[in-house]
């Protein structure tokens, strides 16, 4: 049987005859799908992505800790717990180690915001780094599958061209 195209076209007429435009009017994700079929290589696309790193799981994890309601309503005990010891648990045996205005717990606090906010923000620009990985890899997917149908499209028409045979199923 032989085959329907004899040679493989080039990048150029690729992007041509699939896209409509000139190969320098391409992206670069659209150029990769088309240099991979005019190479002949189907191969699967990947995103790449390298093993997270210690710091960045941990950025994750804090994260996803500090953003549950687990974690809130836990913190919201710890806090009410530390007030109602310094005011009248302690007090009654003048033990109280941060009577009200609770400056110490304001100091924690405002440590713990200083160090939390930059992990959680470490941890949504890479989230948005994976984001657009996948974005792209998507992309080039629907490219690869869009130019693999347009070739189909190719292929049946010059098969109907070669059989004579009217796009409705009649002869001509």
């Amino acid at each position: 049987m032989s085959h329907v195209a004899d040679r493989v076209p080039s990048v150029a007429e690729l992007a041509a005859e699939l896209l409509g435009r000139i190969g320098d009017e391409c992206s670069p994700a659209e150029r990769s799908v088309l240099e991979s079929l005019a190479s002949g290589h189907h191969s699967h696309v990947h995103t790449g992505l390298d093993t997270p790193s210690f710091g960045e799981r941990l950025a994750d994890r804090v994260a996803r800790v500090g953003g549950s309601w687990g974690f809130i309503i836990s913190f919201t005990l710890v806090l009410l717990g530390w007030m109602l010891l310094n005011t009248d648990v302690l007090n009654h045996w003048g033990l109280v180690f941060d009577p009200y205005p609770f400056i110490f717990l304001n100091l924690m606090l405002s440590t713990l915001a200083a160090i939390q906010a930059p992990i959680i923000m470490m941890s949504q620009n890479r989230q948005s780094h994976k984001d657009r990985q996948d974005a792209s890899v998507d992309f080039e997917t629907n490219i690869r599958a869009e130019l693999s149908i347009a070739q189909l499209h190719q292929k049946v028409d010059l098969l109907l061209d070669k059989a004579d045979v009217e796009p409705d199923g009649r002869r001509g």
